[in-house]
């Protein structure tokens, strides 16, 4: 087993795979592994393999992301690995559920931010909101990555391996400026008390704190604030390709998505309710 492992590892790395997709996979397919501990994993059927999905289904009761990840996951190893014939590409995949993104208002995001004391947390708060950051992108920014002058953001290596460029806040750069004077990172923007890259739980750490401040009852998470810089350059009339551009969408279709949470067409809608109560 640890051959397999091993090998399913390195296979991962040499194929460039995120840190992050690659101790995910790693974790489900020593999950699998495990689950036929004794048999012979490269002669299983396609019914034994979604046996063991719609098991992990009933008794873990898994979302569907899980799943698909989980299905991802074993693919590899039949398809990039064994180069499998195409039954292990064949099954079955849930239907994708259509959640609409959670956002917070203007004010909840000054409200945390007013809330964040630490000079370099509320640093990071407003870099995950102001550029409509992903978590992983943000502990991965380079001092290098700020460009004052052009007053943007470069992101490298971003999911799909894509690099973009996003908005730099002028009232960010201002206290960026404070922070590298009194932090003096040496290579990331943000690093951990020891060096290198700082902790994703941290950040989630960083504002779960500053929303509990801020009065916020609602479950905040880091990718919030990103749906929010979304949904705001939206209602505030920025063009929805623009928006597709500053968060690195592939599809319009994905960013689409937030004219559905966005209040602009909403707010001229009037309630029938209302209609009992005029005079």
């Amino acid at each position: 087993m640890a051959d397999v492992l091993k090998q399913y590892k390195d296979l991962l790395i040499q194929k460039r795979y995120s840190p992050n997709t690659e101790r995910i996979y790693c974790h489900y397919f020593r999950d699998f592994v495990n689950y036929f501990d004794g048999v012979n994993i490269d002669h299983l059927t396609k019914e034994q393999i979604n046996s063991y999905i719609l098991r992990l289904i009933r008794k873990q009761q898994i979302s569907t992301s899980q799943q698909n990840q989980r299905i991802n996951a074993i693919k590899f190893y039949y398809e990039k690995i064994l180069g499998g014939e195409k039954q292990y590409f064949e099954l079955h995949r849930p239907q994708k559920e259509h959640k609409l993104p959670k956002v917070l208002s203007k004010n909840e995001v000054r409200r945390i931010i007013e809330a964040t004391e630490n000079l370099k947390h509320k640093c990071i708060l407003m870099l995950l909101y102001s550029a409509g950051l992903r978590r992983s992108e943000l502990i991965n920014l380079k001092i290098s990555d700020v460009d004052s002058e052009r007053m943007v953001i470069h992101v490298t290596g971003a999911k799909g391996k894509k690099d973009r460029i996003t908005l730099l806040s002028e009232k960010l750069l201002e206290l960026l400026r404070h922070y590298y004077k009194g932090y003096r990172p040496k290579y990331y923007l943000f690093e951990g008390q020891a060096g290198g890259k700082y902790s994703p739980t941290s950040v989630a750490n960083i504002l779960r704190s500053a929303a509990q401040k801020a009065g916020i009852r609602k479950q905040v998470t880091p990718h919030m604030l990103r749906h929010s810089f979304a949904t705001h350059l939206l209602e505030q009339g920025t063009d929805l390709r623009y928006i597709q551009e500053l968060l690195g969408h592939n599809s319009s279709k994905t960013t689409e998505i937030y004219t559905h949470v966005s209040r602009q067409a909403i707010d001229k809608i009037k309630n029938p309710m209302d209609d009992f109560f005029d005079k």
